[in-house]
């Protein structure tokens, strides 16, 4: 029996080394975000799985939300939480405590990875100009000092990169006038991606990935390519929290990075589980021409 338990051991090593190779100095961008970020147990098995990505060769980039921290916040000082079509209402006090709290969160994580051994820097979009944003309307409306992201210089990423850091970036940018704006941490992590021409780009969720019919935890896809995943938009298959993030999918490989997962960061080492075994246990959206990894037997 335990030789068994170390031979099934020796078998998930030899299955994740053709991905390691695959992806040997390849960018990853992980978009890390929902239950994973509140559950301390969750929060540590993420970031190893990230210093486990850099270790075995990867170039991962850590983009960060914070939005359950920042509502939790916005109450502690006395203001209420508001919100339109999803996107938070930010006002002037808001801006500053969603600034102060990511910077919070922010640099927990760049801790949780030094003590792991690895040097994490961790910036926000002000940082090196990274994100220069305009002011976002939903429908319309004024929602405050939201921010949509018009520009990215990666440059200091690239650096931090070639220093061997592992960047952790939170979602603040700022206009052409300075001013600061929140980011949507999806929007920014798929524009990062876009910029630094990465090979992957990963969101933690508290999904399992795209189903076929969201009604059926069953009807799950493993890969799926871009063509596809338009159809499940226009044909309603899928939820309305999931369409924006599908369609941020589609970008992301429209403009250039090379694979898209979706994940349940609520599951140990979801992470790892994707990107280093043959079926996973997300959802990877891939260009049309894109190789498939995972054939059914």
């Amino acid at each position: 029996m335990v030789k068994q338990k170390y031979l099934d051991k020796a078998e998930v090593l030899i299955e994740a080394l053709p991905y390691i190779q695959r992806f040997n100095r390849k960018v990853v961008v992980v978009k890390y975000g929902g239950s994973a970020m509140v559950d301390e147990e969750l929060k540590k098995n993420v970031i190893k799985d990230v210093v486990l990505l850099k270790l075995v060769g990867f170039k991962p980039i850590i983009v960060h939300g914070g939005g359950k921290e920042i509502s939790r916040w916005v109450g502690k000082v006395g203001m209420e939480p508001r919100f339109y079509n999803g996107l938070r209402i930010t006002d002037e006090n808001t801006m500053e405590v969603a600034e102060m709290v990511l910077g919070k969160v922010n640099k927990e994580l760049v801790t949780m990875v030094q003590s792991l051994g690895i040097g994490a820097v961790g910036i926000s979009g002000k940082d090196g100009g990274l994100l220069e944003v305009k002011k976002k309307y939903s429908d319309g409306q004024d929602i405050g000092f939201v921010g949509e992201i018009t520009k990215v210089n990666p440059k200091v990423l690239q650096d931090l990169l070639e220093k061997d850091f592992l960047p952790i970036v939170f979602p603040v940018g700022m206009d052409v006038d300075f001013r600061t704006y929140n980011i949507n941490a999806d929007d920014a992590a798929c524009a990062i991606a876009e910029a630094m021409h990465a090979e992957k780009l990963a969101f933690l969720t508290d999904i399992e990935g795209v189903y076929r019919d969201y009604n059926d935890p069953d009807s799950l896809i493993s890969e799926l390519r871009v063509q596809e995943a338009e159809e499940l938009i226009t044909s309603g298959h899928v939820g309305g929290g999931m369409i924006p993030k599908l369609q941020n999918c589609i970008d992301a490989i429209d403009k250039g990075v090379n694979r898209v997962h979706i994940l349940d960061g609520r599951i140990p080492h979801s992470l790892l589980l994707e990107i280093f075994t043959n079926k996973g246990i997300g959802t990877a959206i891939l260009r049309e021409d894109g190789e498939k990894y995972y054939h059914e037997s």
